[in-house]
């Protein structure tokens, strides 16, 4: 079924309508745009839990500009397929930089719109690469945000064949054998655990972008970068929680976005302090890019020092405060 331009006016398509619109906001500074470009009861979905009113996305936006005045992001990727005949689910990559220094970092912003307007959306910003760049202690980062938790769409059971039905509804099904293969590595490797078969899924020229702005090459260094995450959360699981894709030769041919929650308990390595048993609750989205049937690229993005304060709410020791869900 086609798209009806309603879902995307006055602009081209919805890869057009997702880069201009962001400039607009981002970088031309209109920020009040904002109240028309979302419903009044749009829901977010953030690093820090779920904010379900424009005045906050708002407030929130501001807050980012004025606090990062130099930098300037554009669109490195957007992955979109449609919901229904008058609205797309996009999966925005933007590369943020600033002007002088250099500095840069990438968010992912998973958008559901209805005929032209934001109803619901996943975001996850890579806040560690420049806290690292700056030298930060990590840890006091963490404690100084408050992680106020989840409501809505992402509380409720996993789709159980998110092929057919993801978090933002019924999806085509489109490129059903690039998508089984991305579900499939997903059990295989991330969930069973079964590290050899990466070289199953992926090219052996594999790169991946991941948090603190770093870069993986190679089937061992993609092993070593889970087994870094998961050596914290031993028995933790990944659910699919949406899926989109989109062919263009602009991004590089066929991409399959994926938006993931990971709940484990902290229980393993100490990376992020000491110790809770308790399970934490991790929005991520990861973005992969097709070569001749396999995996060749993933950008898979989370908010690591947001997680750091949900553990350290978990353990007590966060102060009470504000925190930008967006």
């Amino acid at each position: 079924m086609p798209l009806d331009p309603v879902a995307y006016q006055p602009y081209a398509d919805p890869d057009d309508f997702i880069r201009e619109v962001t400039d607009l906001i981002w970088v031309d500074r209109s920020i009040s745009y904002i109240r028309e470009n979302y419903e009044p009861d749009s829901i977010v979905h953030g690093a820090y839990g779920t904010s379900t009113t424009r005045d906050e996305v708002i407030e929130g936006s501001l807050m980012r500009i004025s606090a990062t005045p130099d930098r300037v992001g554009q669109a490195e990727d957007v992955i979109w397929e449609a919901r229904g005949d008058d609205a797309f689910l996009s999966s925005h990559l933007v590369l943020s930089s600033d002007l002088h220094s250099g500095d840069h970092s990438r968010t992912i912003a998973n958008c559901l719109y209805r005929r032209g307007r934001m109803v619901e959306e996943w975001v996850v910003r890579d806040s560690l690469a420049g806290a690292l760049r700056r030298g930060e202690d990590l840890d006091e980062l963490a404690r100084a945000q408050a992680f106020r938790g989840y409501t809505g769409s992402w509380t409720e059971p996993a789709p159980a064949d998110p092929i057919a039905r993801g978090d933002s509804g019924a999806r085509p099904d489109d490129h059903r054998s690039e998508v089984e293969t991305v579900i499939d590595m997903i059990q295989t490797v991330w969930n069973d655990r079964d590290l050899q078969k990466v070289e199953k899924f992926f090219l052996r020229d594999l790169v991946m972008q991941t948090v603190g702005d770093r870069l993986v090459i190679r089937p061992e260094g993609y092993r070593r970068a889970l087994l870094r995450f998961l050596e914290s959360f031993p028995a933790g699981r990944f659910e699919i929680r949406d899926i989109q894709t989109n062919y263009d030769v602009r991004y590089a041919g066929l991409r399959v976005a994926v938006t993931w929650k990971f709940v484990g308990d902290y229980i393993g390595v100490p990376n992020y302090g000491p110790l809770t048993g308790r399970p934490i609750d991790l929005l991520g989205i990861s973005q992969f890019t097709f070569h001749n049937g396999a995996l060749v690229k993933e950008v898979r993005l989370w908010d690591d020092i947001a997680l750091r304060a949900q553990i350290a709410g978990m353990r007590g020791d966060e102060p009470i405060g504000f925190s930008n869900i967006y």
